[in-house]
């Protein structure tokens, strides 16, 4: 009778080792599906756009979270690329960017559409990245943008507002403004025009490469850091704590900072081979 018992035990312990395997490799199978389908559940679009821009148009780049990079040439052909990536589909389309074109202007902005609590609080933001290729003959504004901003040579105005990220401008040729920026800065000036140059509310150290023939009359208040001169002219006068001024070329346009959190570095801009 014992043997009868024992053996009854054995089997239904058999079975409920077989019910849980099964379960498991159910349960393994079920998780393996899940994050397969979360894998494939990336979500990426393009945005591709060539116009014509005639000389003296006006680019803005505003709204955009990722880098921006622009390149620059001589051709009257703007090229504009945007890549953008989010973990799904409803992310993705929780914002848009809008592309709009004319001879004379270019704007790409980002702009969020709107969505419910859950999607405003839990949801993940889809990122942007820009590349254009613009003619030199432009003027240039970005603002708002939550990522690097690398800009070529700009003949026009260069404004740039709103940056969490570094800034690199390759050559500005008359006035530039930049504010509000959460990273470096760096630009070369190969001239400064009246309207000058005006640098304020800047978290980060800047540089400034200054042509040979530049004449500007450069002043700097509210400073967190010092302004250094590496051009052999130019001395740069501390007159009080946060407060230096300096003549380049024997003076001429504005080159203003305040508001700076980190140092401002005068250097001579080396010419291009």
């Amino acid at each position: 009778m014992k043997r009868v018992i024992i053996l009854v035990l054995l089997v239904g312990v058999a079975a409920i080792a077989g019910m849980f395997r099964s379960h498991s490799s159910s349960l393994g199978h079920r998780l393996t599906a899940a994050v397969s389908d979360f894998q494939e559940s990336d979500a990426r679009e393009e945005i591709r756009k060539t116009v014509e821009l005639s000389p003296g148009a006006n680019v803005e780049v505003s709204g955009i979270n990722g880098a921006v990079t622009i390149e620059t040439s001589n051709s009257s052909t703007a090229e504009v690329y945007v890549e953008r990536t989010a973990e799904n589909r409803d992310a993705l389309t929780r914002r848009q960017v809008i592309v709009e074109a004319s001879p004379t202007s270019l704007k790409i902005r980002g702009e969020k559409h709107e969505s419910g609590l859950i999607s405003k609080v839990f949801g993940s933001n889809a990122k942007e990245r820009v590349t254009l290729k613009l003619p030199r003959q432009v003027s240039l504004t970005t603002r708002g943008v939550n990522g690097s901003v690398r800009v070529g040579d700009i003949d026009g105005t260069v404004n740039v507002h709103g940056i969490n990220g570094k800034v690199e401008i390759g050559q500005a040729a008359t006035a530039a403004e930049f504010n509000g920026i959460n990273g470096n800065v760096s630009v070369s000036l190969r001239e400064v025009g009246k309207e000058g140059v005006k640098l304020s509310g800047i978290n980060g150290n800047i540089e400034l490469r200054l042509n040979d023939g530049v004449k500007a009359d450069f002043e700097a208040h509210g400073m967190n850091g010092r302004v250094f001169s590496e051009i052999q002219d130019v001395v740069v006068e501390n007159q009080r704590r946060g407060r230096y001024s300096a003549q380049v070329g024997g003076g001429g346009n504005p080159i203003s900072a305040h508001g700076i959190n980190g140092n401002i570095r005068l250097t001579r801009l080396v010419s291009k081979s």
